[in-house]
């Protein structure tokens, strides 16, 4: 199943799609207002149910997307965690998770354009899988981590280069407004049961830049929910971001930037295509 977020006259709103048509969920599953709500009440079966034999309420082109989860407690994001992406990126293969922490604020969505800010043309792209958690908890075991998983998403961690190299910590660089793309749907679990089979690919106007299978991460979804609940209570809704392969824009020679006008895409097997193009702040 598909589960999407989206504003429709005027409304947010959150419901099920086929790719062409969407069931309005809002309100109909234990009255959730939204997805973050659907999954705090583990009403994905119930969702499920419901829309077995429930009509199709309007298009998917009559609604506007929204981030998959607009409003999670906690975007968690990691660094060098493919090993071809740290040899172009300089770096030693991490002993631990190179972990950081993205705000829900900088989140957009699938057809939403990618924000170059004012301060830095040093726009890069970074296609990665994101993990939507189902069911919270802390001290989670690996064997039982996918336990705890709603679904899959396609993320584009674009990055501000320079700003993100103002420290030795990352923060500025991943946060600014309107750079972390999520998106179109979550696939719920059932229908990938080992996510170490997907193939990610990001393209730049068409032309691959990115392809790699997600059973080249360092850390693997399992260890990485792991390791995270120790020291954090995972909640339904969260996001977990794997990191990005090798082929990113600031390692081409010269770098390549993304500049206004560019189409970026980040596709992968059985979730489908994330698209944005790019364009400059307005402010």
């Amino acid at each position: 199943m598909k589960l999407i977020s989206f504003r429709r006259n005027g409304a947010a709103g959150f419901g099920a799609t086929d790719g062409r048509d969407v069931i309005d969920l809002t309100g109909r599953i234990g009255q959730a207002a939204d997805l973050r709500g659907l999954l705090e009440i583990d009403g994905i079966e119930r969702a499920r149910a419901y829309c077995a034999s429930a009509p199709a309420d309007f298009s998917l082109s009559d609604c506007t997307l929204l981030p998959v989860v607009p409003n999670p407690s906690k975007v968690i994001c990691l660094a060098i965690n493919y090993k071809a992406h740290a040899i172009e990126s300089g770096r030693d293969l991490p002993k631990q998770p190179v972990v950081f922490h993205r705000h829900a604020a900088s989140l957009t969505a699938h057809n939403a354009p990618l924000i170059r800010p004012e301060v830095s043309d040093w726009l890069d792209w970074e296609g990665e899988l994101a993990v939507v958690i189902g069911k919270g908890g802390g001290h989670i075991e690996p064997a039982d981590a996918l336990d705890h998983v709603a679904g899959y998403t396609c993320f584009n961690e674009a990055s501000i280069r320079d700003w993100q190299r103002h420290s030795h910590l990352y923060g500025m660089g991943k946060n600014f407004r309107g750079t972390g793309a999520v998106g179109p749907w979550m696939v719920t679990a059932d229908e990938i049961p080992d996510p170490a089979k997907l193939v990610l690919r990001t393209l730049l106007n068409g032309k691959e830049v990115q392809h790699a299978g997600l059973d080249d991460l360092i850390f693997g979804i399992p260890e990485l929910i792991s390791y995270v609940s120790r020291a954090l209570d995972w909640q339904p809704g969260d996001l977990l971001v794997t990191g990005t392969p090798e082929g990113v824009g600031g390692a081409m020679k010269p770098p390549r930037w993304l500049a206004p006008g560019d189409i970026i895409e980040v596709d992968i097997s059985h979730i489908g295509t994330l698209t944005n193009s790019v364009a400059d702040e307005v402010s």
